[in-house]
């Protein structure tokens, strides 16, 4: 009998694909490559936090991951939080690691955390560098896997190409492809192991 495997990705607009001409983003290129069957609900929210998406998080996903299926949940946040605005970061790094620390610890299914990715702003990429380490450290801290693109993504030229020639944060089809690729791995390994019950 084939497993009912259905994912959540939870985030903000790099999980919504923002700026890809082909609209699939990275999560519809990881999705696409497989394993399948799989029922992936894309859930991300432009401009949202890591405060935001844990306040919403249980009423997103309790509707589309009922009792009896594989269900699990992906989770991709942080730039928003590193964003100033009028002087102020809208998430400080020590919050925006307790918020995926709650998320993960409130979260009934398998969870798998993407790291944030850089954008053109070098200010910026250092803030989302320290919330990338802060993230990789609550993840280690619960045994939950986590995949860091920040480092990788900085140095990858179409990556960064596409996001200085786009809005300065997000890339175009070939950036989002990279992503995919960065991800893919991991979410194959994650995919592959049964979840008790379904």
């Amino acid at each position: 009998m084939t497993r009912d495997v259905r994912v959540c990705v939870l985030g903000d607009s790099f999980v919504a694909g923002l700026g890809d001409p082909e609209y699939r983003g990275w999560v519809g290129r990881v999705a696409a490559a497989g394993p399948q069957p799989v029922t992936v609900y894309n859930l991300g929210v432009r401009r949202e936090t890591s405060a935001d998406v844990l306040a919403r998080w249980r009423a997103e996903c309790v509707p589309r991951l009922p009792a009896g299926v594989d269900g699990r949940v992906v989770v991709a946040f942080g730039v928003n939080d590193t964003t100033a605005e009028e002087g102020t970061l809208r998430v400080r790094p020590a919050a925006s690691a307790a918020n995926l620390a709650a998320l993960l610890d409130a979260v009934p299914w398998p969870v798998l955390v993407i790291g944030p990715p850089p954008v053109a702003e070098p200010a910026q990429n250092a803030r989302i560098a320290a919330v990338d380490a802060l993230y990789a450290d609550v993840c280690a801290a619960r045994g939950v896997p986590y995949v860091p693109v920040a480092g990788t993504l900085l140095v990858d030229p179409c990556w960064m190409a596409e996001v200085e020639s786009g809005d300065g944060a997000h890339p175009g089809a070939d950036g989002y492809a990279r992503l995919a690729a960065l991800v893919a791995p991991a979410w194959r390994a994650w995919l592959a192991v049964p979840t008790a019950g379904s």
